[in-house]
């Protein structure tokens, strides 16, 4: 049981939602609730395959990062399209995405990760699209993608 005021009360969300804010729900500080209602959640460790962006102006932009046996590390843009960036924005909770320039974030120094990704748009995980082996490349730090979303 937590203390203070209660805050939020019928709480719907989809799952789609970027934040708690954007979920239907009742007016601030409107409730019918105690602490005995309180809600807890537990958060899942990364896992392979999780995504992020980096080096942006926010965090709907920036530098395609993927979580692989416990380190993030960039994906190549060789034959990167636009469909693959629908598919990453969309398993990143926005609607949709395109390219952003180059020039957008400077380069990462960690591992590259991907090479060759190709997604035909449907998958709901970037994993699920064709894609070289787990750390195979023929890439530098300059071919980074980098998304807008």
């Amino acid at each position: 049981e937590g203390s203070g005021p209660v805050l939020l009360d019928e709480v719907r969300c989809t799952g789609n939602e970027l934040s708690i804010e954007q979920c239907p729900k009742s007016s601030w500080r409107e409730h019918n609730c105690g602490h005995k209602e309180d809600a807890g959640v537990s958060c899942t460790p990364l896992t392979d395959g999780a995504l992020r962006l980096t080096s942006g102006k926010g965090s709907h932009e920036g530098r395609l990062e993927v979580y692989y046996t416990g380190q993030w590390g960039t994906i190549c843009d060789d034959g990167w399209t636009e469909l693959n960036t629908q598919v990453v924005c969309r398993q990143l909770g926005f609607k949709y995405g395109k390219s952003a320039p180059e020039s957008y974030s400077e380069g990462s120094s960690g591992p590259i990760w991907l090479d060759d990704v190709s997604c035909s748009g449907k998958e709901t995980s970037l994993l699920q699209c064709s894609r070289r082996e787990w750390g195979k490349h023929d890439c530098n730090h300059q071919e980074d993608v980098r998304l807008i979303c």
